[in-house]
């Protein structure tokens, strides 16, 4: 197993992928023992035997892409994903209210979540967007998850902006100040570039499927999505 691979919470998450491909993709990094799979969540049956069978975390997005769901639309897609047996769940912030500064609203929507993660021993990573955000809403964002009980705090969804940048990184790691675990995604496409991220205090990071092997150095570099 390469070393990084703990690491790795391999997003498979592109929309117009069929069955077959989500398949395919998820199969192809089983040789190097990631963390998870983190996956849609219509696909969350066809890869729970998959994991089981490898041993390897299902984590499935909620709020996605965007986060402006009803706090009510994210708790029922909680405590269903949750019924179906999956390990984490990546959460999108409303970043509309964080622009709008309702701090509460804010709270009170991860909270209404976490209240039901914690008790079954599911993580709950919250995507903050940090490409729409300035330094001062990313220290309050991080310090909401904490008291609000998430277990980590995670950069991008991986469809806007660059993805995870140092900057970013760095402020998310001082800030948590080890209350919180930090989970860069988005733009992760290189050895280096994990490694760095790592160093800076990641203890997760978001990678698409097709990088894979390219950071474990099995193959070149490919044109992908984006993530």
């Amino acid at each position: 197993m390469n070393p990084l691979s703990s690491y790795f919470d391999v997003a498979i998450l592109k929309p117009d992928m069929s069955e077959k491909e989500v398949m395919a993709a998820a199969e192809s990094c089983l040789p190097y023992q990631p963390c998870a799979f983190c996956v849609r969540p219509s696909d969350i049956p066809l890869l729970k035997p998959l994991c089981n069978e490898h041993r390897i975390g299902l984590c499935v997005v909620l709020g996605f892409p965007h986060g402006s769901q009803l706090t009510i639309s994210k708790v029922d897609e909680a405590k269903r994903y949750i019924s179906e047996g999956v390990d984490e769940i990546d959460m999108v912030c409303n970043v509309g209210w964080v622009k709008s500064g309702e701090w509460q609203k804010i709270r009170e929507d991860i909270s209404a979540v976490s209240s039901f993660t914690r008790p079954a021993g599911v993580l709950l990573k919250v995507i903050l967007e940090t490409c729409f955000l300035t330094e001062v809403e990313i220290e309050q964002l991080v310090n909401i998850c904490v008291t609000a009980k998430a277990d980590f705090v995670k950069t991008s969804t991986g469809f806007n902006g660059e993805g995870a940048q140092d900057e970013h990184v760095q402020l998310m790691v001082k800030t948590a100040d080890h209350r919180i675990q930090v989970k860069p995604s988005g733009g992760i496409r290189s050895k280096a570039r994990a490694q760095a991220l790592i160093d800076l205090g990641a203890t997760r990071l978001g990678v698409d499927f097709s990088s894979i092997p390219v950071i474990c150095g099995d193959a070149k570099p490919v044109k992908n999505s984006g993530y």
